[in-house]
């Protein structure tokens, strides 16, 4: 039944899509159907019982909503090198870190950056679900895996192992280049810290990585792999290389001379993403699990997709389709009739093309957008690239517990095509139904995920 849902979805989407003949596409109404049931099995059933957090706010997860929900803008100046020549001087750059009492002192002057901002955030969530070291040795640690991945890895450590390559000669090399440049580095080490031997490993899809980590992790427990995942992404770019990078891809905003107000989701005069940092993770635990040890529950992770758009390295599919067809089988997955999503945390970078093409893709999913609330994280904290779905994830969850959503801000000009609730420069109170988080990335990648409040 579920297929036949999924398949009479995108049949009418490719009908429609077609008919536009690569024109500006319009909003049609989803078909009238039965939603599928939300799964009842307690062992398959995923709860979130933990967060962790690092970003360009600090690792705590209140502060980081609170600045949120006052429309706090992250993004500064970058000092972290010398930028001073560069198109683009800015970023939400984190600053003042502290990895105190999760790592040590050793290991903290040698790792990059995007493995410790993976640490913290990994143990602050485990802290946070009660798990913290005593509690772990008195559990199957076989049962809990992690699955942490990153789009860029340990960037400046690779920067630096060229840099000494060429400058001094392979002699020169530290011996940690490969093992701190390497993608699954980040789970690898957190499982090492903790003990926790259940599946292991990282995913690289750009941009959407920590949405495709949290389906992934989702599908290890209830095939019954594991109990309790560890899942996220972690992201430590604003580097030489990192901005210098996407500079030449042109895919920056250039607004050096303000650029609190650079990173503008849906506004007209929008010209590109900010980068962005740092870590979220989230405890995924089965409902049984969760409740034979008397874990606090916060959420539900209903369900989520995965799809690709087959289209083109950077630029996005201007009819949306790939986008569109994640939303539905995400929504199958979780059981969720369209009209049941009254919010959605959108991927909302501030380019051009990709703003446009989700909103189009929103309108095409969801037959009525009126009690639709949506918002885009980055106009704060820019993007956290492999990280951003993590951070937002822990936003909409934030947004299920608290009943406030935190605004969209730079919001001057609005394109007349967003005819949704974009919760413009000021947070809005709203009961959240179900919630999706979008990510999508470089390469085509597309992921939402599906989270609402928690009944038993």
């Amino acid at each position: 039944m579920q297929n036949l849902i999924s398949a009479k979805y995108v049949c009418i989407l490719i009908k429609s899509f077609s008919a536009a003949k690569c024109g500006r596409v319009k909003a049609i109404s989803s078909p009238t159907v039965s939603a599928p049931k939300r799964e009842t099995d307690p062992k398959k059933r995923i709860v979130i019982t933990g967060t962790g957090l690092v970003s360009v706010f600090g690792s705590d997860v209140d502060t980081f909503y609170d600045k949120l929900l006052e429309g706090v803008s992250g993004i500064s100046l970058i000092d972290r090198f010398d930028a001073s020549e560069y198109s683009v001087r800015f970023a939400g750059q984190i600053r003042d870190f502290s990895s105190k009492g999760y790592i040590d002192g050793k290991n903290d002057r040698r790792l990059d950056d995007c493995w410790r901002y993976c640490l913290v955030a990994g143990k602050r969530a485990l802290d946070d679900a009660s798990l913290g070291k005593e509690v772990l040795e008195t559990m199957d640690k076989s049962r809990i895996g992690v699955l942490v991945g990153t789009g860029m890895g340990g960037l400046q450590a690779f920067s630096s192992g060229v840099e000494a390559l060429v400058q001094k000669g392979y002699k020169k090399i530290s011996p940690f280049f490969i093992p701190y440049s390497i993608t699954n580095m980040g789970s690898a080490l957190l499982a090492i810290d903790t003990g926790l031997m259940g599946p292991n490993y990282s995913i690289s899809t750009a941009c959407a990585t920590a949405n495709y980590c949290f389906y992934a992790a989702a599908n290890h427990i209830r095939r019954g792999d594991a109990d309790i995942m560890v899942a996220g992404g972690t992201e430590a770019a604003v580097t030489a290389t990192g901005v210098g990078g996407f500079i030449a891809c042109r895919a920056l905003s250039q607004r050096n001379n303000d650029p609190q107000t650079a990173s503008r989701p849906w506004d007209k005069n929008r010209d590109g993403f900010v980068m962005g940092e740092g870590a979220g993770v989230l405890i995924m635990e089965s409902l049984e699990h969760a409740t034979k040890r008397g874990a606090h529950i916060i959420a539900e992770y209903l369900g989520g997709a995965v799809t690709c758009d087959a289209h083109h390295m950077t630029d996005p599919r201007s009819d949306g389709l790939g986008v569109s067809s994640c939303i539905i089988k995400s929504l199958e997955d979780a059981g969720v009739a369209p009209e049941e999503v009254n919010y959605v945390n959108a991927h909302a970078t501030s380019t051009l093309a990709g703003d446009l093409a989700e909103v189009n893709a929103i309108k095409t999913v969801f037959k009525d957008t009126s009690e639709i609330k949506m918002n885009g994280t980055k106009s704060m904290i820019g993007h956290g690239l492999g990280a951003a779905g993590g951070l937002e994830a822990i936003a909409t969850i934030k947004a299920i517990n608290t009943g406030w959503l935190h605004p969209t801000i730079n919001q001057y000009d609005l394109e007349m095509e967003v005819t949704i609730d974009t919760i413009p420069n000021v947070k809005k109170q709203h009961e959240v139904n179900v919630a999706i988080s979008n990510s999508f990335g470089f390469g085509g990648h597309n992921s939402v995920v599906v989270f609402a409040p928690f009944k038993p």
